[in-house]
């Protein structure tokens, strides 16, 4: 899809936040299926020890086939120069999940772990949607739900899931806000997911 300029956008480091809205360039990247599509980059070099924490809020769309807004509170972390400190630092956004396994790191097989949170609390029962990324499709599923795969969360809000590959793969925590936006004169409700990407290695 098409992206417009986020809420927010930046880098936390050692709990301290810092904006990079400002450094945010518009490009046009091809989508999975090859299309043109209006987005975004920046350019960061890390110049201190710890770990950082790239964090995106971007604007609620309009998802007409599921009749209601999306907004995916997005963050994915970045080792610097090997100090192995702050990967489990919360960011502070509406729902967020916090990582209980270190999220980088991960050889192919790794269960990875996470705690959702909505306002600050454990939600429970969440429903996470789990998918990998596969930019070269050399993956070819024979069926939807061998795309999206889904877990949910225990009664504490943790949830586990093991990667089978190597790449990238991506956690999202869907729940529905407490408040609603007007769509053509109609009161449409809010999905507000929270989302992590972290990304496995196979052994050599």
């Amino acid at each position: 899809m098409n992206m417009v300029k986020p809420e927010q956008f930046g880098v936390m480091v050692d709990g301290k936040k810092t904006s990079l809205m400002d450094s945010l360039k518009p490009v046009k990247n091809k989508d999975v299926e090859g299309h043109m599509r209006d987005g975004f980059k920046v350019n960061y070099t890390l110049k201190k020890p710890g770990d950082h924490i790239f964090y995106i809020e971007p604007k609620p769309y309009w998802e007409p086939a599921e009749d209601k807004f999306i907004v995916h509170y997005t963050k994915v972390v970045v080792n610097g120069f090997g100090l192995e400190e702050g990967w489990d630092d919360e960011v502070g956004f509406k729902t967020e999940i916090i990582p209980l396994t270190r999220p980088y790191g991960l050889y192919t097989g790794n269960v990875f772990q996470g705690l959702v949170k909505v306002n600050g609390k454990p939600a429970p029962d969440s429903e996470i949607e789990v998918e990998y990324y596969n930019k070269d499709h050399s993956l070819e599923p024979e069926a939807a739900p061998l795309i999206t795969q889904v877990v949910k969360a225990d009664s504490n809000g943790v949830f586990t899931y093991a990667m089978p590959r190597a790449g990238w793969w991506g956690f999202a925590a869907l729940n529905e806000d407490e408040k609603k936006i007007m769509h053509n004169g109609e009161e449409k409700p809010i999905e507000i997911g929270a989302l992590i990407w972290v990304k496995t290695h196979d052994m050599k």
